[in-house]
């Protein structure tokens, strides 16, 4: 077991703990949070301003001094500056199923320990989708091979 392994367990639970306790795992708050032509409600925005508060100077006095992080090499960032037709559809598609169904992943995972039915319905077809996808791109590369 590595030195630091625990860290991202932590960093995890604490993400999830944030989402749950201000509420972003409730679809219908996003929703209102997004709305903002008609009944907007700005109570999401001190939650995400709040996180940057304290993200902001955790980033630029020790994420961003770091040369690598604490258990690895290097730090795993995409070296592409393409954006691409993928890109785009991905993008797109997020942004919509956000802005639809007022849930992303992050906030889907984290509602798992409400025990909420029909976000564990969202997660498993999200779930699905992404090993469809890799199903898809793995197929992909072996043709191109």
């Amino acid at each position: 077991m590595k030195r630091y392994s625990f860290i991202p367990l932590i960093a995890g639970l604490l993400f999830g703990a944030g989402m749950v306790i201000s509420d972003m795992v409730n679809p219908v708050k996003v929703i209102a949070f997004l709305d903002v032509a008609g009944a907007w409600k700005v109570d999401l925005a001190f939650v995400m301003g709040g996180a940057l508060l304290i993200f902001t100077p955790m980033y630029h006095f020790v994420i961003k001094a770091r040369q690598k992080p604490l258990d690895q090499t290097e730090f795993c960032i995409t070296k592409s500056k393409v954006v691409d037709r993928k890109l785009i559809l991905g993008a797109s598609l997020f942004g919509l199923g956000w802005g639809i169904a007022g849930i992303c992943p992050g906030p889907a995972l984290a509602s798992l320990s409400t025990l909420n039915l029909s976000l564990m319905a969202f997660v498993s077809a999200m779930v699905m989708g992404m090993l469809f996808t890799h199903y898809i791109q793995s197929k992909r590369k072996a043709c191109n091979e």
